[in-house]
């Protein structure tokens, strides 16, 4: 395992342009499934989770194949093609041991049983931020008139005569379910309603697509979603949308080191709330159509933050939320209403000084003018991140481990840093560090 180290008192400063969105980018290869013939993907992130999503549809029979580009520099693009030739008659299972390395190869469950009739999926798995469920999952499969079981660890589900449209309400907005139920809708009998759908801009990304596959969907952005199901799709060319969570990431770290960044590549209106939270905190934000730019001259202020879904806070940006606060004048509340794990890596904040306190899934955080550099641990892919950043605001070196976590989500990650003027090494985890 490798350790990402950084020098305290580093400034974020300069421009840094964000790859397409990870949890936009699963999916839509997911959705290649529907249709048999050559899709092709563009402006996917050159990240280890997508590696993982290519070998789940080659083991499903599926041909997979990466179009690279070089950077301005030689090195390799943050994004890639992904053309994906899909056969017409289609695998039905995906093994354990490649989804429990990737949650979001669940997606594959709604498509499959859509083309095939039959699927058999092992349960999930991924970061380790709480529990989630595929019971509204199965519920809403299962009112779509799929028979489901489960065995050995494995989610099992049969439509022998095909899916018939449906009305659900899901009891949350989970954004998995609503994908894997809008994935089956399109090519069920009838019409669908899913009420309560997820609202994140990855879900209307994804609508995009299928729309532009042939699929009738009406509501994609709202809370319900109208599916009218179709005979057949079509594969398609599809870009995908640019990613809001490292976005976000790059925002906060420029208001936490007091610097000057600009994000480009992404739509800030994916990000307001997140926005809005820097300019209470005293950052200077502006925006334009696929860009914006935050600026911090002094320390930042507390903020109280509340994760909440899409088109609220993003639970994935609450380890910058905490990151911020660490630093800030004051004392924030910051509360986590989405994965009940999401404060695992808050040990590890400690470690370099920050002073937080939690209780439940509220979590006190009393500010420090100067964090202190030590040996710590990425728990997921976005609190890898948020302790990179942190040490940044720390004094001394800071030794990231378990960095295999960040490649999940942020491609080029360390060459960003260094073009935003940190210095900044990778190297070979001792096996203290690894733990």
């Amino acid at each position: 395992m490798d350790q990402i180290s950084v020098n305290g008192g580093a400034r974020l400063a300069g421009e840094v342009r964000v790859a397409g969105a990870k949890n936009s980018a699963l999916k839509l290869m997911a959705a290649a499934l529907l249709a048999p013939g050559r899709t092709v993907i563009t402006n996917v992130p050159r990240i280890t989770d997508i590696a993982i999503m290519a070998q789940v549809l080659d083991r499903l029979g599926c041909t997979v194949d990466f179009v690279d580009e070089p950077g301005p520099d030689g090195t390799p693009s943050p994004v890639r093609e992904v053309v994906i030739d899909v056969p017409e008659t289609l695998g039905t299972e995906a093994d354990y041991d490649l989804v429990r390395r990737l949650r979001a190869s669940i997606a594959v469950l709604g498509p499959l049983l859509a083309r095939c009739g039959y699927v058999r999926v092992a349960h999930p798995g991924g970061d380790a931020i709480g529990s989630r469920g595929l019971d509204m999952h199965v519920a809403g499969l299962a009112r779509m008139g799929a028979d489901i079981t489960g065995e050995h660890g494995f989610v099992i589900a049969s439509a022998a005569g095909g899916l018939r449209g449906a009305t659900i309400w899901l009891d949350f907005p989970s954004v998995g379910a609503t994908e894997n139920l809008l994935m089956a809708a399109v090519l069920a009998k009838g019409v669908t309603e899913i009420d309560n759908a997820a609202r994140e801009p990855e879900i209307v990304d994804i609508c995009a697509m299928l729309t532009a596959m042939g699929a009738r969907i009406e509501g994609a952005g709202t809370s319900t979603l109208r599916i009218e199901g179709v005979a057949e799709l079509r594969p398609v060319v599809h870009a995908t949308i640019g990613d809001r969570i490292v976005a976000g990431t790059w925002a906060y770290g420029a208001a936490m080191t007091r610097g000057d960044v600009t994000v480009t590549g992404i739509d800030p209106a994916y990000l307001e709330i997140a926005l809005d939270k820097l300019r209470t905190a005293g950052c200077e934000v502006t925006t334009s159509q696929d860009h914006f730019r935050v600026r911090m001259d002094e320390r930042p202020r507390s903020v109280d933050v509340v994760t909440l879904p899409y088109p609220g806070f993003a639970t994935d940006l609450l380890p910058m939320a905490i990151g911020l606060a660490a630093v800030s004048e004051g004392a924030s509340l910051v509360t986590e209403n989405i994965f009940d794990g999401r404060f695992m890596f808050v040990n590890e904040m400690a470690r370099l000084g920050a002073e937080i306190k939690t209780d439940g899934h509220h979590a006190v955080v009393r500010g420090r003018e100067r964090l202190s550099g030590a040996p710590v641990r990425a728990t997921d892919i976005r609190a890898g991140a948020g302790l990179v950043i942190a040490g940044l605001c720390a004094e001394g070196v800071t030794e990231v481990g378990h960095v295999h976590h960040i490649d999940r989500g942020y491609p080029n990650f360390v060459a960003d840093l260094r073009a935003l003027g940190v210095e900044v090494h990778r190297s070979a985890a001792p096996p203290d560090v690894i733990g």
